[in-house]
């Protein structure tokens, strides 16, 4: 079965890894483009994540790519870092969080 957005986001709160943001208190805003566009937020407090879909009014940090592009940076057929440098994907706001992303959840 193919990996799909949805299914990604719902995985998200199993492969959070609480150690990894001690403290942290944060919303991130997925913004995807693409054949599965749509909104989703990340709400990280009291070490667990909570998914939601739609649009938050006020994350810390917000994430846009297109969907296919998301997926494969999830599994590893994409570097997240190569993907910022060719403007395939575009973060605002607390760029530290988004270093950080990557090492709070474990993919696979």
């Amino acid at each position: 079965m193919a990996l799909t957005i949805e299914t990604l986001m719902s995985k998200m709160p199993g492969a959070f890894v609480p150690e990894k943001a001690p403290g942290l208190t944060a919303v991130i805003q997925f913004k995807f483009t693409g054949a599965e566009a749509g909104d989703w937020y990340a709400d990280i407090k009291d070490g667990k994540v909570s998914i939601t879909k739609g649009v938050h009014p006020t994350p810390k940090m917000t994430l846009t790519a297109d969907s296919s592009d998301y997926l494969k940076i999830f599994t590893g057929e994409l570097d997240g870092m190569k993907a910022f440098m060719e403007g395939k994907l575009k973060l605002t706001g607390d760029l530290n969080l988004a270093m950080k992303l990557t090492q709070m959840f474990k993919i696979r």
